[in-house]
């Protein structure tokens, strides 16, 4: 028998919860990490660890205590330079320490996608203080988007469309970052046509694609996904070219959520996280693997068979909407029974111990085998919105 392969996976949110239960499918011994007990993917682990991944004292001590044959991150703030060290001693970071450095900070994947390869990106300019900032915005233009260089699910991002939203803009960023760098992006907005997640998977054998995922977006987090998204053959083979250039760039194995926008036949790089994507959580309806599989399989070197469309698929997020320690999750009895023939319905609680304003606590997942994906999205908001968060 295989000796059980180790996880340290640094960050324990919902997208981690269902990587460690396709890696535990796999035999794999997970220890989940954060900065607060009882985090999602901690309820499902075989072991768990409390403390800041900016620590870097703290993460290496962790490191020695388990010995993992992978450290895989969930979450972008890290101490990154800990990683890099551990590599260089010879444990796996997942996909590598430099993807980790390189997608940590949007000014580096930026600069790799637009500088080292020459994909097609928004203009952009950064910023480090108010003063910066406002520059910045003349020299783009406005409408603008302003983002923290690293953040997650769309904290401190906003649109500027006139002179007297600037500054609210930098403290709303300044107010979302995540680790230690006080550095904002500004970019020119796209008028696009819609914007689409490519989940990309490196593997020993290769790179391997799932059909795009579509998304909407508000206070730049993800509200809903869906699958297949309509894209023309030109237009899905020019977004496989640039995130195939990407991942090779970075290196190593794992898949890979690459976000653009599109615009007829023309794609713009615009994101990429090393890791799988909040919007691909329509995959656990979707396809025959879902991509928490396929970033199991692939850091493990197992094989990966032929990717299959069930049908049309759509996820729908749950939200709350105020601070509380003291909840219950209720109306799964009603969110789960389909309005219509053919519609299957699916609910996925994260189990989070506490809730604030748009904290997703769920999502909602639907199927059509025969249907488009139009209806799948209405049947996943409907069911979304039959579930309650009643605070006590």
């Amino acid at each position: 028998m295989a000796a059980t392969k180790k996880i340290l996976l640094l960050g324990s949110g919902e997208l981690g919860r269902e990587f460690v239960i396709s890696a535990k499918r796999l035999g794999a011994h997970v220890v989940a990490c954060d900065s607060y007990a009882g985090a999602p993917a901690m309820q499902v682990a075989d072991e768990a660890e409390v403390f800041s991944m900016l620590d870097g004292a703290a993460l290496g001590a962790v490191i020695e205590r388990h010995q993992p044959d992978f450290i895989v991150p969930e979450v972008e703030a890290i101490r990154t330079e800990v990683l890099k060290d551990y590599e260089d001693r010879g444990l796996s970071v997942v996909p590598s320490a430099r993807a980790t450095v390189m997608t940590m900070n949007r000014d580096r994947i930026r600069e790799v996608a637009a500088q080292e390869l020459g994909l097609p990106t928004s203009r952009y300019l950064y910023a480090e203080t108010l003063v910066e900032m406002r520059a910045a915005v003349a020299q783009v233009g406005m409408p603008c988007v302003v983002k923290p260089v690293m953040s997650s699910s769309g904290k401190g991002q906003s649109t500027v469309k006139s002179q007297a939203e600037v500054d609210a803009a930098w403290d709303y960023a300044v107010s979302g970052m995540r680790g230690d760098r006080v550095r904002v992006i500004v970019e020119a907005f796209i008028a696009f046509d819609y914007e689409i997640t490519l989940l990309t998977i490196r593997t020993r054998d290769g790179v391997i694609f799932c059909p795009p995922i579509g998304h909407r977006q508000e206070r730049g987090d993800y509200q809903e996904s869906w699958q297949p998204t309509p894209m023309t053959p030109a237009a899905v083979a020019e977004a496989q070219r640039q995130a195939k250039a990407v991942v090779d760039n970075l290196g190593g194995y794992g898949l890979f959520g690459v976000e653009f926008f599109v615009k007829g036949d023309d794609v713009i790089f615009s994101e990429l996280s090393p890791r799988p994507h909040d919007t691909g959580m329509v995959t656990l309806i979707s396809q025959n693997l879902t991509e928490f599989d396929l970033h199991a399989r692939a850091i493990l070197g197992l094989p990966i068979p032929a990717i299959t469309q069930h049908g049309a698929s759509a996820s729908a997020v749950i939200l709350a909407d105020r601070d509380a320690t003291g909840f219950t999750i209720a109306g799964l009895e009603r969110a789960l029974v389909p309005s219509a023939p053919g519609i299957e319905l699916d609910i996925r609680i994260f189990n989070k111990p506490t809730t604030r304003p748009y904290r997703r606590m769920g999502v909602a997942l639907a199927l059509i085998r025969d249907g488009d994906t139009d209806a799948a999205r209405m049947a996943a908001r409907a069911a979304a919105a039959k579930v309650r968060i009643d605070y006590r």
